[in-house]
């Protein structure tokens, strides 16, 4: 009965209290936490798999293939080792709780965005299944971008290595630079979606967005500097190119989202301290009617020396 009632006395615009946010916060983060926790336990049974997967690449472009080989094709190759007794264990748990992350993506997408829907009017929730339509191949899109370009890391990073001297590559260590290049590749090809979103709840306008655009160039091109382990200019490019792309996309976005937004409401552009246009024109002029004089009043009706009621015209 109780809980029946609450869901009565939500508010139909979503507005609740501090505390009623906190608690619907709680339960996003557990069911988010819930969906990886699950996913990341099939993925266990199946981690073998999966790190051959993740170091083919590497092994297939530089490993070493002899014993006593140095080099593959003139250039410095790497061996894939473990270090301790407990490396192949709490690799396979790194592993598994990543790809429980990176496939698990749809439904935390969907808890984030349920989480903001509320501040969005009825029209627009109807976005949400759009919102984790294209979050998730953003994700994805950006985890095989991560993927494909490991080849081209582990070659500029081996370049570094002395002549006299053998690479021993920890798969944790790889596993390390991978699985944060994944994620980190993969939430920046969110950031499109994210000022989407901004500006669907209202919080930023197209027009501000734009004003931004060489900040937003400029800081893209920084954070792909820093995101990228080699730091060489081809990688960062190669993140910087898509997201700025992808980021011109969503100013796009969110110009016909405010265009619309006008048409509907011409004062949605207004601030909280700017007052609107008054509307003057009358519906119909034709509908005017004159006012008609007053009429005296019922003890003055008999009286002769007044006009409309009153002692005289002045």
């Amino acid at each position: 009965m109780l809980k029946s009632a609450r869901k009565q006395e939500k508010d139909v615009e979503g507005r609740m209290p501090l505390v009623e946010h906190l608690r619907e916060l709680r339960n996003r983060l557990l069911k988010s936490v819930l969906a990886v926790m699950v996913i990341a336990i099939v993925a266990a049974t199946f981690y073998t798999d999966i790190i051959s997967f993740l170091i083919r690449p590497v092994l297939d472009t530089v490993g070493c293939t002899g014993g006593a080989e140095r080099q593959v094709n003139g250039q410095p190759c790497a061996d894939m080792t473990f270090n301790g007794l407990l490396a192949p264990f709490s690799t396979a748990l790194k592993v598994s709780l990543v790809s429980g992350v990176v496939l698990s993506s749809p439904i935390w997408l969907y808890q984030v965005w349920a989480f903001l829907a509320p501040g969005l009017h009825r029209h627009e929730r109807k976005y949400a299944l759009s919102f984790v339509g294209v979050g998730v191949p953003l994700f994805l899109g950006g985890a095989v971008l991560a993927y494909k370009i490991l080849p081209q890391t582990a070659k500029i990073l081996l370049d570094f290595t002395p002549d006299d001297t053998r690479n021993l590559l920890p798969v944790d260590d790889y596993l390390d630079l991978v699985l944060r290049m994944v994620i980190v590749f993969g939430l920046a090809f969110e950031l499109p979606l994210l000022l989407v979103l901004l500006n669907f709840t209202g919080v930023l306008s197209a027009k501000r967005l734009a004003s931004w655009w060489r900040l937003m160039v400029l800081g893209i091109t920084l954070f792909s500097a820093v995101a990228t382990p080699t730091g060489d200019p081809l990688t960062m490019l190669t993140l910087a190119a898509p997201i700025v792309f992808l980021y011109f996309l969503a100013l796009g976005v969110c110009f016909l989202n405010d265009r619309r937004r006008r048409r509907n409401n011409p004062d949605a552009d207004l601030d909280d301290d700017e007052a609107s246009d008054l509307d003057l024109t009358p519906e119909s002029v034709g509908a005017i009617e004159p006012v008609s004089p007053p009429s005296s009043l019922p003890e003055q009706g008999g009286r002769t020396d007044r006009l409309n009621g009153y002692d005289d015209i002045t």
